[in-house]
């Protein structure tokens, strides 16, 4: 559950950050492009969130395994 919740929170979070900033780079050129800019940052940014979940999560796990042997 916990990685779960870590997961939707790294996508949500990761999503906002890549909005903002296609958006601010879409906006120097025109309303339409901050409007794309902010779907493709958006879309870009939950990919990687979602990616860094997954190795948050190995690295967690072998981090545990590790502990456990010692």
């Amino acid at each position: 559950m916990g990685s779960r919740l870590k997961r939707i929170w790294n996508r949500a979070k990761y999503a906002a950050i890549g909005a903002a900033i296609g958006a601010g780079l879409g906006g120097l050129i025109s309303r339409n492009a901050a409007s794309t800019g902010a779907g493709l940052g958006a879309l870009i940014g939950a990919t990687a969130g979602e990616k860094r979940a997954d190795v948050g999560n190995l690295v967690d796990k072998v981090n545990k395994e590790r502990d456990s042997k010692a």
